[in-house]
């Protein structure tokens, strides 16, 4: 008896708590809870520099798969500062990680060998082998919900076909 009660607490406070943090992110846009993330530095610099602020903070609802970090350190410094020169390339590359709509990870999995098409217009295969890949990139953490959409987080920059 004694269990199930302590069971039953443990989970309303989850519920509890789970929800207000979720709350709490829901209030802010794409673009605000990436810079809150803190693991998304890179990203919210490129984001700047590619004038797509707001774009991300408009009304959507947008489901970016987001690189961190670590992702941008495997193009190597020397790409990064070609890329960051380069404009329209930036937004080419970045608009690569934006689909249209709200894409929750439930969603996502059903997607299973079926190509994905992001608003700059690159489609990118999804493969649920080995957890949740888009292209080479895999999906280290999801469902992070914004007022204007969703953020999934990708471990590999997505680089747009060459036309």
């Amino acid at each position: 008896m004694k269990v199930k009660l302590f069971a039953a607490a443990v989970l309303s406070m989850v519920f509890v708590f789970g929800t207000a943090v979720r709350s709490a992110d829901e209030e802010k846009d794409i673009v605000d809870t990436a810079v809150g993330a803190k693991m998304f530095t890179t990203l919210v610099t490129a984001v700047k520099e590619a004038g797509l602020v707001e774009t991300l903070k408009g009304k959507g609802p947008y489901t970016v798969f987001a690189p961190t970090d670590e992702a941008f350190k495997k193009l190597g410094e020397e790409t990064i500062k070609k890329v960051l020169a380069d404009k329209e390339l930036l937004k080419k590359i970045l608009l690569a990680h934006v689909v249209e709509g709200s894409v929750m990870a439930e969603e996502v999995v059903k997607l299973d060998g079926k190509e994905v098409k992001t608003i700059q217009g690159t489609k990118f295969m999804v493969s649920t082998k080995d957890g949740v890949k888009l292209g080479e990139a895999k999906v280290v953490k999801t469902d992070i919900k914004c007022s204007n959409g969703d953020i999934h987080v990708i471990d590999t920059v997505l680089m747009p076909a060459k036309e």
